[in-house]
C-alpha cells in the first residue's frame, strides 16, 4: 500500500469516526427531547419539579 493510499484511508476512517460520534450525539439529543414525560399530577405524589407544570 502506498503512502498516499494510507493517508486517504486514515482520513476516511477519521471522517467516518467523527460522523458516527456526531450521529450518536444527535440521536441521544433527539431521544432526550422526545421522551419528556408530560406533567401529570398523581394522587399522593410530590409536586412536580418544574414550576410550569
Amino acid at each position: 500500500m502506498t503512502a498516499t493510499a494510507q493517508k486517504r484511508l486514515a482520513v476516511l476512517a477519521a471522517l467516518l469516526a467523527v460522523t458516527v460520534v456526531v450521529g450518536a450525539n444527535a440521536h441521544l439529543l433527539a431521544v432526550a427531547f422526545g421522551s419528556q414525560p408530560p406533567c401529570v399530577a398523581e394522587d399522593g405524589a410530590a409536586a412536580p419539579a418544574k414550576r410550569a407544570c
